[in-house]
C-alpha cells in the first residue's frame, strides 16, 4: 500500500504523513513538495520532513517508510494521493487571488499525480476546499467516487471537542454529523449529535448548544487568531483517518466533500455530506432525513459553494 502526500513540506501535509506512518498500515508514504531557494542556498522541505519523521520510527514503533521527494516519478502507483498544496490567504490578497493561485496549483498537481497513478484515489485538503475538490475532479477525469475533500471530519472533531469540554465527558463518547460547505455556511446537525447514544439536547440547553455550533463554524478562524496561521494537527489526523478507512476497507461513515448528483437535491457540486468510505473511495452517499430548517441551511450553503465555484470558472475563462 502506497500513499502520496503533496504539499508535505508544510505543516498540514507533514502532519498527515506522520499520522499515516504511525497507523502503520501503508508500506510507504511519499512526501512531495517543491524545493525552496533562499539566496544561493536550496532547501528541500519534503526530504527534510521525511527524514526527520523516519527517525521517529524506532521510538513510535512503525515500519511504514517515509520518503521525501520533488520528483513525481516517485509517486507512481500510489493507492491514495492527498493534496494539501496551496497558499493561505495573506494580507492584501483578494478572494479571487486565492481562488486563482490555489486552483492552478491543485490542477497542476492533480495532472502530475494522475500521469503516474491513473487509478489512484484523491483526497483534497487545499482551500477553498469544496471548489478545489471540484478542480481536482475535473483535472483527474476520475470517477467522482474516487475524488473527495477533507473538511467534515475536521469540523465534526472541533464540534465534538467543544462539546466534550462543555459537558466534561470523554470526546470518545460524542458522535456528531454536519453537512454543507467548509466554513461559515457549514450545517451542524444537533439532532444527530449524541453522547453515548443519548441526544445531546438532554445535556445542554438550546442557547448554549447554538453558541458551540457558532464556535465550530468559525473554528479555523479562532486558531488563526491565536497562532497567526491556520491549523495543522487536527486537519492532518482527520485526513489520515480518511486514508485509513479507504485503504483498510473499513466502511466508515464520515462527512466528506463528495460529488452530489441529485442527492439532497444537489447536482454537479462537491459539498459536505455523509458518505461510506472504504475500498475504492466513496461507496455511497448516505441520505439522512432533514427537517425544513436543516434543508434551508443546506440550500444556503449550497448556494455559497456554487457561487465560489462560478467565480473560479469565470476567472479561468
Amino acid at each position: 500500500m502506497k500513499v502520496t502526500v503533496v504539499g508535505a513540506g508544510g505543516n498540514v501535509g507533514s502532519t498527515t504523513a506522520l499520522a499515516l506512518a504511525e497507523r502503520d498500515f501503508a508500506k510507504e508514504v511519499i512526501l512531495v513538495d517543491i524545493e525552496r531557494k533562499e539566496g544561493d542556498k536550496t532547501f528541500y522541505p519534503s526530504k527534510g520532513r521525511a527524514l526527520d519523521q523516519w527517525q521517529t520510527a524506532p521510538v513510535l514503533s512503525f515500519d511504514t517508510k517515509l520518503t521525501g521527494t520533488v520528483d513525481y516519478e516517485d509517486t507512481a502507483n500510489s493507492d491514495v494521493c492527498v493534496i494539501t498544496a496551496g497558499v493561505p490567504r495573506k494580507p492584501g490578497m483578494s478572494r479571487d487571488d486565492l481562488l486563482s493561485i490555489n486552483g492552478n496549483i491543485v490542477k497542476e498537481v492533480t495532472e502530475k499525480l494522475i500521469e503516474k497513478s491513473p487509478d489512484t484515489i484523491i483526497i483534497v485538503v487545499s482551500n477553498p476546499l469544496d471548489v478545489m475538490t471540484y478542480v481536482a475532479y475535473a483535472a483527474s477525469k476520475l470517477d467522482p467516487k474516487k475524488v473527495m475533500g477533507m473538511a467534515g471530519i475536521l469540523d465534526t472533531a472541533r464540534y465534538r471537542a467543544f462539546l466534550a469540554e462543555e459537558l466534561n465527558v470523554s470526546p470518545k463518547d460524542i458522535q456528531a454529523m454536519l453537512m454543507g460547505g467548509h466554513g461559515d455556511t457549514m450545517v451542524p446537525l444537533p439532532r444527530y449529535t449524541t453522547v453515548s447514544g443519548i441526544p445531546v439536547t438532554q445535556f445542554i440547553d438550546d442557547e448554549r448548544l447554538n453558541e458551540i455550533v457558532e464556535r465550530t463554524k468559525s473554528g479555523g478562524g479562532e486558531l488563526v487568531g491565536l497562532m497567526g496561521t491556520s491549523a495543522w494537527y487536527a486537519p492532518g489526523v482527520a485526513t489520515a483517518q480518511m486514508v485509513e478507512a479507504i485503504m483498510l476497507d473499513q466502511n466508515r461513515i464520515f462527512p466528506c466533500a463528495a460529488y452530489c448528483d441529485g442527492e439532497f437535491g444537489i447536482n454537479d457540486l462537491f459539498i459536505g455530506v455523509p458518505v461510506k468510505l472504504g475500498k475504492g473511495g466513496i461507496k455511497e452517499i448516505v441520505e439522512i432525513d432533514l427537517n425544513d430548517e436543516e434543508k434551508e441551511l443546506l440550500r444556503a450553503s449550497e448556494k455559497a459553494v456554487r457561487t465560489t465555484l462560478d467565480d473560479y470558472n469565470k476567472l479561468m475563462d
